[in-house]
């Protein structure tokens, strides 16, 4: 098995999780890009340009934010990388870091229940049952989207696993 990228002390578990979390959000974003490309996974009654530059950028964002997960057990994640203006060689306040990540994990959660909510109750424009129209349909969404279930929690588990890490050890320079 490779070794995964993570700092020293780093439990294994969570360099795992934190590698996990862009994985878990990628299905979703593949179904957005082919449903932006006009595969046949949903109905869209009026596809714009407007609509497509959401998708497109909606998958964008959060693969980004998801990869943010990965600064919580490397090197980036203590020490801002030299490239950045401003900020670049300054240490990463473990409590800032951990309070975004924890509230970003609040957030995914909300968003996780409402989520479950609107497909289970079946309302909304965008729920599945308007979305979809054959059952093949309904199983691939549901398979690409259930994943993201997943990026709460374990944004939470790798968020607590950085702050007790960097609570017990000083900063590196």
């Amino acid at each position: 098995m490779t070794k995964l990228k993570a700092l020293p002390g780093v439990p294994r578990w969570a360099a795992i999780a934190a590698h996990a979390v862009p994985l878990v959000v990628l299905p979703s974003g593949l179904w957005r890009v082919a449903l932006t490309f006009g595969a046949p996974v949903a109905r869209v009654d009026d596809p714009t340009l407007g609509l497509a530059a959401y998708q497109l950028g909606l998958t964008v964002l959060a693969e980004l934010l998801a990869l943010l997960t990965l600064g919580l057990v490397r090197e980036w994640g203590e020490v801002f990388p030299r490239r950045l203006p401003f900020l670049g060689g300054r240490p990463v306040g473990a409590r800032g870091a951990t309070f975004a990540a924890l509230a970003g994990a609040f957030g995914l959660a909300a968003l996780s229940c409402w989520f479950v909510y609107v497909v289970h109750a079946g309302i909304g424009p965008a729920s599945p049952d308007n979305l979809v129209v054959s059952p093949l349909q309904q199983t691939v969404l549901r398979a690409c989207y259930l994943p993201l279930l997943a990026w709460a929690p374990l944004l939470t588990a790798v968020a607590i696993a950085y702050h007790r890490r960097r609570r017990s050890t000083p900063t590196r320079p």
